[in-house]
């Protein structure tokens, strides 16, 4: 059998890399860690949103798989036991869509607020571009946990979605996103979900500046 790996890239600064690292961890698949090396050309690729990087990517036995949400459905697969999506098929359905919004949207709130996990602004002016954005995923939020009564997105524990929006929390909190308290609880609860700490502590432990990948990739 072959080494599980993951390839990954900045735990700063790549909101993709810690949703397809958190959502191997919820599964409970043992891997390694592959860091792209940030050097010159993996900068440009990176920059560029080259898809010839193809981060995250996951490696296991024959099978090589990239793309977040292909990484969750592929997951749900062969963990079915770890609860990735939820057991209702309606509420599986609403997993899928507003975490393929998630994917495939919010364009304007990634340029205006960059991940950046170790970076916290006290007052910063958030571009009239990126309100819709931000109005949509507090509108999503409020949506799911009355729906499934929360804590999480989908009821009881974590699910794809939860995966899907947790770089989000962090983006809230790095730019003081104002936020009505049952959403800050639950991006609060995210931000202290054990799994997300660990992806901190990560962060934290890279260089303290690579200004050049201050954007979203």
């Amino acid at each position: 059998m072959s080494e599980t790996t993951l390839t990954i890239s900045s735990k700063n600064y790549s909101s993709w890399s810690m949703r397809g690292w958190l959502l191997c961890r919820m599964a409970g698949l043992e891997f390694l860690e592959r860091p792209v090396d940030i050097d010159e050309s993996a900068r440009r690729e990176l920059l560029l949103l080259s898809p010839s990087v193809l981060v995250p990517r996951l490696n296991h036995n024959t099978v090589s798989v990239w793309d977040t949400l292909a990484i969750a459905e592929y997951l749900a697969e062969i963990k079915p036991k770890a609860g990735l999506l939820p057991k209702d098929v309606a509420a599986r359905a609403h997993c899928r869509a507003v975490s393929g919004e998630m994917h495939s949207g919010f364009h304007n709130l990634r340029s205006a607020l960059p991940m950046n996990i170790k970076a916290r602004h006290e007052r910063f002016k958030v571009f009239a571009g990126a309100r819709p954005d931000i109005e949509r995923i507090k509108a999503i939020w409020t949506e799911c946990l009355a729906a499934y009564g929360g804590p999480w997105l989908f009821g009881d524990k974590p699910t794809v979605a939860d995966a899907m929006y947790a770089p989000v929390c962090s983006r809230f909190l790095t730019y003081a996103v104002d936020l009505e308290a049952p959403l800050a609880a639950y991006r609060d609860r995210v931000m202290d979900w054990s799994l997300v700490k660990d992806w901190i502590e990560g962060a934290r432990a890279e260089a303290d500046e690579i200004i050049e990948l201050e954007v979203e990739f």
